[in-house]
């Protein structure tokens, strides 16, 4: 993946898609796969907003049934056994525990009967996914964890996880592959229109403050909430801001539902990469855009909830990182944020310019399919959705268990752990076997990078010679998430940027500016 802002000009594009986000993503990706000529633009990194604030699940929204979005559910659901089959590098398989305590605002009977209709919803009432239900003694060994008085005992249930910011990495890299020209750093600064309709638009080289003219015939806007900021889009959105904490390991390989007490909420505790990410809040957001963070309200919100559930009860001084998105929801008067509905929409200007408006990272591709048929139509192309079904970019070729084991193998003779290797497959998929071989040239780019997370240095070297990484903190956020997932000391940031300053090509002065901005970005 090479940045070659260059390739932007001297050509006419037949799309253009303005955000790098996981919408823009999939449709950059669809659209070259049906054989447009494309072009995607993002103002800052790839999933440098939302896209990788998310509780990294892929999933139907088991509280969606509450409100009856039955639509919505099903559609999650089959788009999440579809990347499950299609993507087992990068979305596996995640059970979920709801416990049911005495005054549990959702007794069992209800939650029975919210969870088999969750099973036959996804059409798979018998698989490996179907709920299972627990006594007290037995959830309570399963989630070592929770307070166990006055609990009745609870159920478990299937869906799945990902890495969100490595997810839209991989469509990204499957469109360029696919011949999209893909430009991170890159600002739209003005839509050219004549005759009331746009024909392309002026962009910025964020590193070198170039402008040039992209020709497209259609253009997607897939920014998110910059949407929200137009005259226009603030009819059509509602923002909400959600964030999540990183905390101490708690769990297994289960993540748990809960129900916060204050008021009714759901909200996660999820096991990511060694470490437990608790979240999301639900809040109507109307602050700036381009610097959404963790309030002291928020964090304390979270903490208390929680606790209410666990033995051992969290404090601030355990946060060890913190992040928040803005959500894009369609327009809605209901009261409470929770309340609205998750589902997507395509809205058309009337000088011709798409807009992507909410949506969910699990129906991502099923709606960037639409986005880009009502592109096709305006063109008078006919090629079908390529998308649905399609192995991932990074998939491995053959059978993904044998060729787990294989790398497993090869991982242990090199001397890295089983959960590194775990990730570096999760991670990279196919490439995992690239970074190993780094490793058997130097034994010391196996060393991990922090005592207490599974990442080498093999992989962060990976990452900044071939995936697109511009700054410090695109690689230690969104390549490799070490910034939310430790407390990196100013010793530990800089050996990592001088580890990867040849690569990058970073001189002293530059470190220091990229050690500057990272530190602003904690």
């Amino acid at each position: 993946m090479k940045r070659d802002f260059s390739l932007l000009t001297g050509r006419q594009f037949d799309l253009l898609v303005c955000g790098g986000g996981i919408y823009g993503a999939w449709t950059a990706y669809d659209a070259a796969l049906r054989g447009l000529s494309v072009a995607i633009v993002e103002q800052g990194d790839w999933a440098n907003a939302t896209s990788s604030a998310s509780s990294k699940l892929i999933h139907g929204g088991l509280r969606y049934l509450e409100t009856y979005d039955f639509k919505l559910v099903r559609k999650a659901l089959a788009e999440r056994q579809m990347l499950l089959d299609m993507a087992p590098h990068r979305v596996w398989p995640l059970r979920f525990g709801v416990p049911v305590y005495k005054d549990s605002r959702i007794g069992t009977l209800k939650l029975k009967a919210g969870l088999t209709l969750y099973d036959l919803l996804a059409g798979r009432p018998g698989s490996d996914t179907a709920h299972h239900r627990f006594d007290s003694k037995d959830f309570a060994g399963r989630f070592p964890a929770l307070d166990d008085e006055g609990l009745k005992g609870g159920f478990t249930y299937g869906d799945a996880q990902t890495d969100d910011a490595r997810l839209v990495l991989e469509l990204i890299a499957g469109a360029m592959a696919a011949g999209a020209v893909c430009v991170n750093y890159c600002r739209l600064t003005e839509l050219k229109e004549a005759k009331g309709l746009v024909y392309g638009a002026m962009v910025r080289d964020q590193l070198t403050d170039t402008d040039a003219l992209i020709r497209a015939g259609q253009i997607v806007n897939t920014t998110g909430q910059w949407i929200a900021a137009s005259d226009t889009g603030r009819n059509w959105c509602r923002l909400t801001k959600g964030i999540h904490l990183v905390m101490p390991a708690v769990l297994r390989d289960e993540a748990l539902l809960l129900t916060a007490r204050s008021d009714g909420r759901v909200f996660f505790m999820i096991p990511w990469y060694g470490m437990t990410l608790l979240g999301t809040t639900d809040t109507d957001y109307k602050g700036g855009l381009d610097h959404v963070s963790a309030e002291p309200e928020d964090i304390a919100y979270l903490l208390s909830e929680a606790n209410h559930y666990l033995k051992t009860a969290w404090a601030e001084k355990d946060v060890l990182g913190s992040y928040a998105g803005v959500r894009v929801m369609k327009r809605s008067d209901k009261a409470s944020p929770s309340s609205v509905s998750r589902d997507w929409e395509l809205k058309s200007s009337v000088n011709g310019v798409h807009h992507s408006i909410g949506g969910k990272l699990t129906s991502a591709r099923e709606d960037a399919s639409q986005i880009v048929d009502a592109v096709c139509a305006a063109i008078g192309a006919t090629t079908p959705c390529a998308t649905k079904n399609r192995p991932f970019p990074w998939v491995p070729e053959r059978d993904f268990s044998e060729w787990s084991a294989v790398v497993h193998v090869q991982a242990t003779q090199l001397g890295i752990a089983p959960e590194i290797a775990k990730w570096l497959m999760r991670r990279h998929g196919k490439r995992a076997g690239e970074v190993l071989r780094s490793v058997e040239g130097d034994s010391r780019q196996g060393e991990l990078i922090v005592p207490t997370l599974p990442f080498i240095y093999a992989d962060l070297l990976f990452c900044a010679r071939n995936e697109m990484a511009v700054h410090m903190d695109d690689l230690l956020r969104r390549r490799m998430p070490l910034l939310i997932l430790a407390k990196l000391t100013d010793d530990a940031l800089r050996c990592i940027a001088e580890t990867v300053a040849p690569v990058m090509g970073w001189d002293e002065a530059a470190i220091n500016r990229e050690l500057k901005a990272c530190r602003g970005a904690i």
